[in-house]
């Protein structure tokens, strides 16, 4: 057998279905063994798109994606995708060309040390330098994926250890991994703690909408009473459209949702990663903070949680509500004044008519339009934020964000993957103009695999948070201004359908329209940013210490 042939045996034995990516010279026997295999190749126009696929793959399924790519420069255009996936803990590995290095004929031309270039970025990196260790180094590449807490591994297979000849075809079997139990000690010590509370709320993080952990945190929450609010990545666990929801800490102090957190005595932390943006920030010992994870806390000046309860979320979970009494947290007077203001301030602006459109209605429209199960991939941009604040997602993972690493040019690539892996459920990615043209390219790949998709693209003809951010310091206009193509025209060169929104009673329709006919469709829609400022910052000093 071709240690090719080895390899791609242990890719199927892992369950991989698809691999993303652009092959070089260095990847032509691994190609030629993927060719007659049950795994679908997905050539795409740019390495970083393929590592987005993969990693969105990862973070919907819980399963390593896979992307390929060729040494040099092939490798190091995947290298903003590769932290993306290791910041927002979405298990990828990363397999990438190397040439020949027992008979090396061609000096160091294209050569990097892509393993060692690697190991800042990954959980592990390595090169497989004999074809019989193939079996265990991808056996345990995908182990160190998936395993708490997810992230990127990376291997490096050279074009003649790809053609040489092994003798065992052996592949380890995939081992059910058991995760540990916390302690009944911390699960009696967090009880008590949860029974002398007199204004809990519940906090869910993006720990939680990475396991299916949704039925015991809303058998706890059912129970208890108890309200919750969630990070930016923990949307959706629980359903923003239930009683006992108050909001989204889509910024770290001082917005509508912090009056209520800054109320409670005890904030029980549920799946919260300290690598997402901090949706509130710890300030001396008066109020309690229980950190319930895979993983113990990493401390820090403004996260030093006073409780840990270390084990699987799940299990965790439904021991503390066992203890608790039913409706123990019933009590909500504290809280509904603030809640009841916070869905006022948010929503105001729902239906406003006027064009270019706000933000506040585009999300609203979009809400009314995408089904429970719809999933919305967003790229970063101005707009995450009025997603991150007014989007209420249903199911997890139908609100795709990324408060990591916050790169742009993820939107598209992860609504592409979106649509390969569920052709039956609507996907819509939401870019903004900026983030758009950084893979636009990727419409190719969507009108060549005959996807369902629907691009919205936010159009303001300049990078928007750092205009806000701009002016938010009172500084000049200046440097950040482009000018775009004709996204329609854009679009039907791409073989999609292009259309434009020329005023607000159109979206609705036209987006409905666009999942009716399926296809990959385009929608250049003018966005109006002046609120940032007033709604984002001024109406905000209310909340400043």
């Amino acid at each position: 057998m071709k240690a090719s042939d080895l390899f791609v045996k242990a890719l199927e034995n892992e369950g991989v279905e698809y691999i993303f990516g652009i092959p070089g010279e260095e990847n032509l026997d691994l190609l030629d063994s993927l060719r007659n295999s049950s795994i679908k190749f997905i050539l795409t126009r740019h390495e970083q798109a393929a590592a987005f696929m993969a990693a969105t793959y990862g973070r919907l399924t819980g399963r390593a994606g896979v992307c390929l790519a060729t040494l040099g420069p092939g490798a190091t255009n995947l290298v903003t995708a590769i932290a993306y996936a290791q910041l927002g803990a979405m298990p990828i590995v990363v397999i990438t060309g190397q040439k020949p290095i027992k008979a090396g004929l061609q000096g160091k031309f294209q050569i990097l040390d892509i393993v060692r270039m690697m190991e800042p970025l990954v959980k592990d990196s390595d090169q497989i330098v004999y074809g019989r260790q193939i079996p265990a180094l991808v056996r345990g590449a995908f182990r160190i994926a998936e395993e708490e807490r997810p992230g990127a591994v990376h291997l490096e297979l050279p074009e003649d250890i790809a053609r040489e000849e092994v003798e065992n075809d052996y592949v380890f079997p995939r081992q059910t991994i058991h995760r540990l139990f916390a302690s009944d000690r911390a699960i009696s010590k967090a009880a008590k703690v949860i029974e002398s509370a007199k204004r809990p709320l519940l906090l869910v993080g993006a720990g939680a909408n990475r396991k299916h952990i949704r039925q015991p945190l809303s058998d706890f929450v059912k129970k208890t009473g108890i309200l919750f609010f969630n990070t930016q990545m923990g949307k959706g666990v629980l359903s923003g459209a239930i009683d006992n929801f108050i909001g989204t800490a889509a910024f770290s102090s001082n917005d509508y949702v912090h009056e209520a957190i800054k109320k409670a005595d005890l904030i029980i932390n549920v799946g919260h990663d300290i690598v997402e943006k901090p949706p509130f920030l710890m300030h001396g010992s008066d109020q309690k903070v229980i950190h319930i994870n895979f993983h113990s806390a990493e401390i820090k000046d403004i996260y030093y949680p006073q409780v840990e309860v270390i084990g699987d979320i799940g299990n965790s979970v439904i021991r503390l509500g066992e203890d608790l009494d039913t409706c123990y947290a019933c009590n909500t007077q504290w809280v509904n004044e603030i809640r009841q203001r916070t869905k006022s301030a948010i929503h105001s602006l729902d239906n406003d008519s006027s064009f270019p459109m706000l933000p506040q209605r585009v999300v609203a429209d979009v809400r009314k339009v995408m089904h429970d199960d719809g999933i919305v991939a967003l790229d970063n941009g101005m707009f995450k934020l009025w997603f991150a604040r007014h989007y209420h997602a249903h199911q997890p993972n139908t609100l795709l964000l990324d408060n990591a690493l916050a790169t742009m040019g993820a939107g598209l690539p992860a609504a592409i993957a979106c649509s390969l892996m569920h052709p039956d459920r609507q996907v819509l990615g939401v870019c903004g103009d900026g983030g758009f043209m950084m893979n636009s390219q990727e419409l190719e790949t969507a009108t060549r695999l005959n996807l369902n998709l629907v691009v919205l693209i936010f159009n303001d003809s300049g990078y928007g948070m750092i205009k806000w951010k701009q002016a938010a310091q009172e500084l000049e206009d200046f440097g950040l201004d482009f000018n775009n193509p004709d996204f329609v025209k854009y679009a039907d060169s791409y073989g999609a359908i292009g259309h434009r929104i020329e005023q607000s009673d159109q979206l609705v329709p036209t987006m409905e329209k666009a999942f009716n006919e399926g296809g990959v469709h385009v929608i250049d829609l003018p966005v109006d940013y002046s609120q940032n400022t007033k709604t984002l910052l001024d109406d905000l000093k209310q909340f400043d210490n």
